[in-house]
């Protein structure tokens, strides 16, 4: 069960976002405002590595951002698991709000088991969506191509 967040972060928007920002476009200043490593965030607008759900959440809200802005997937191609990471949540997080397991949330999200109406009712109380949205969202992790990244 991962807490990266590898699926659609885009390192640029990251960048664009910290030098265009008033007071935080210097990396380490970035950095020491979100309680991470310089070198994290170096490392991460290179996209050399990804960043973890809380890690990104903490530089999104230093930087007054939406998540989706940094991980800017199209709200028609999202899966379960960008909604958790857009909501800047762990599985447990996510599992704890909703009411299931963690496990059963990492199941659901790579579409590996069915989504019953209770599991896509609590799916939706925790993640803020509809249980259409959430449907749909599980449906496309379900059908995406073989080998892709859920």
């Amino acid at each position: 069960m991962t807490r990266k967040v590898t699926r659609g972060f885009k390192g640029a928007a990251l960048r664009h976002v910290r030098e265009n920002h008033p007071t935080l476009h210097h990396t380490g200043e970035l950095a020491r405002v979100a309680g991470v490593s310089k070198s994290a965030v170096e490392q991460w607008e290179r996209e050399e590595k990804s960043p973890s759900v809380k890690l990104l959440w903490r530089v999104a809200q230093a930087l007054g951002v939406p998540m989706d802005v940094l991980v800017p997937i199209p709200v028609t191609e999202r899966y379960l698991g960008d909604w958790r990471v857009l909501r800047g949540m762990t599985q447990q997080e996510l599992a704890t709000a909703a009411g299931l397991s963690a496990p059963t949330v990492h199941r659901l999200e790579l579409g590996q088991v069915a989504l019953s109406r209770e599991s896509a009712t609590g799916l939706a109380e925790g993640l803020g969506l509809s249980v259409d949205e959430v449907r749909a969202a599980y449906e496309r992790a379900r059908q995406r191509p073989p080998g892709s990244p859920a």
